[in-house]
């Protein structure tokens, strides 16, 4: 390989510029601003222009990223620092198409710029090939991050959380320790807390700038801080992370290894976009989709991928209606004799899985949430207990009024009354909800026993 096509490795984007503003599928104004790009003479303007709507409207920026060329084009005529600022409103799928289009020394280049966390979610999603001629140019201490951030499985904080955290010595004054945020602050994700670590960089306790400020100048540090750390581990699990931001109202929180050591925080955006990944998982799975559509959007994702996506639980439902249908007919000669109970069946049915996905759905919600523990799993099916009596009996009750009182005209064999067919579809509509009301409420928590994600257990009703 010579030098020439190391320089060039990044592969060619399959992404097309628009050809037609017409059928771009973006905001007007980030088609205008991105067309303008294909002939503008001042490419700088019009990347801040694009940076200023992207900063408002990230979802424009996922669209606009399909015009990976352009894009290239318009970020070539900035800053570095500038650069990965627009860069990072991309999606990552957005990123990767307009990285492959790029030099190597462009890419390295923006890498360098990029929030440690973001980078490293790139570095991991580019071929190989890219990713090994990028990081030798490199320095020493950016590579040595992003094999640190990298080492943390998937799903875990270490992998969501970020190296750029502002931190201060304890022995500090207020003034020194607010010159050193000023200096540091361009670089570090969030200075709205600040810190404070020993010499071996074990957590001690953190202060706010806002007290930082309000304090006497040669008021230390030690003073300050606040001792009460709410923290992580690395190896937790990134939902346990985004509930104690959320419960505790935190910007940010600080991860630490098994010493103590703060290796990173996880920010509250990032906590954000957590939430938004796992509340998409849960979705797919409780409706029986498997893959995952991580940092794709609908309409990029191809119909091939939707389709191995939705198969399995689609045919191995089909297979179990077919068992369902043959026992229905071991039952045929009770039902061409008494043909208004086939009326009834859909209704049965579609009652017992309405009731069992909402309450597998409250349930799933209240662990989520912390509300419930498995150990509460007797409290809660005492509770849809109640809750599906109530509506069986209802059901029940109204399933029998109009059997007994809306079918007059209908053939009966001799000895059987409309009062006996309502009273048993009745019965058979309330056994069915509490059924399908007590399973659905039970095999989430059964999930969480064996240590399975409840939405999986829980889907397709």
């Amino acid at each position: 390989m010579n030098d020439t096509i190391l320089t060039r490795l990044p592969l060619a984007c399959a992404a097309q510029p628009f050809a037609d503003r017409d059928r771009c599928d973006v905001p007007a104004d980030v088609a205008e601003l991105v067309h303008a790009a294909q002939g503008d003479e001042h490419p700088a303007v019009t990347a801040e222009r694009l940076c200023a709507v992207f900063e408002a409207d990230k979802g424009a920026a996922d669209e606009a990223g399909q015009a990976s060329r352009i894009l290239r084009r318009v970020l070539a005529s900035v800053p570095p620092e500038r650069r990965a600022e627009i860069f990072v409103h991309l999606s990552l799928d957005a990123q990767i198409d307009t990285a492959l289009d790029m030099t190597r020394a462009e890419v390295t280049g923006l890498v360098a710029a990029m929030p440690h966390d973001d980078r490293v979610d790139l570095l991991k999603r580019i071929p190989d090939a890219c990713r090994l001629a990028v990081m030798p140019a490199l320095a020493q201490a950016e590579r040595e991050d992003i094999r640190r951030l990298s080492s943390y499985a998937e799903g875990t904080a270490g992998a969501v959380m970020t190296s750029e955290y502002a931190s201060l010595s304890p022995e500090m004054s207020a003034g020194e320790a607010i010159g050193k945020l000023r200096m540091e602050a361009p670089d570090k994700e969030t200075i709205y807390y600040a810190y404070v670590v020993d010499e071996a960089r074990r957590l001690l306790g953190f202060v706010s700038l806002k007290d930082l400020i309000l304090a006497r100048p040669d008021s230390l540090v030690t003073d300050l801080m606040n001792r009460e750390v709410i923290s992580a581990r690395a190896g937790d699990d990134q939902e346990e992370v985004v509930r104690k931001i959320a419960r505790y109202d935190l910007l940010a929180l600080p991860v630490v290894d098994d010493r103590g050591v703060l290796v990173g925080i996880v920010t509250h955006d990032d906590a954000i976009d957590v939430l938004h990944q796992e509340h998409t998982e849960d979705m797919e799975k409780f409706a029986a989709i498997t893959g995952s559509h991580e940092g794709q959007a609908y309409l990029s994702t191809t119909a091939l991928a939707h389709f191995r996506n939705r198969a399995f639980w689609v045919v191995l439902l089909a297979a179990l209606g077919l068992v369902s249908g043959f026992i229905i007919s071991s039952f045929e000669s009770t039902l061409a004799n008494l043909l208004i109970l086939t009326l009834y069946m859909p209704m049965i049915a579609a009652a017992g899985g309405n009731v069992g996905s909402q309450s597998a759905t409250v349930v799933i919600r209240a662990l989520t949430l912390g509300h419930i523990r498995p150990r509460d799993a007797l409290r809660v099916f005492l509770k849809e207990f109640q809750v599906a009596a109530l509506l069986g009996g209802i059901l029940a009750v109204l399933t029998f009024a109009k059997v007994s009182f809306l079918s007059h005209g209908t053939v009966l064999p001799e000895g059987v009354t409309l009062a006996k067919v309502g009273l048993v579809v009745g019965l058979a509509l309330c056994a069915q909800v509490i059924t399908a009301t007590i399973l659905g409420a039970a095999l989430p928590i059964l999930a969480v026993r064996l240590g399975r994600d409840p939405a999986v257990a829980a889907s397709p009703s």
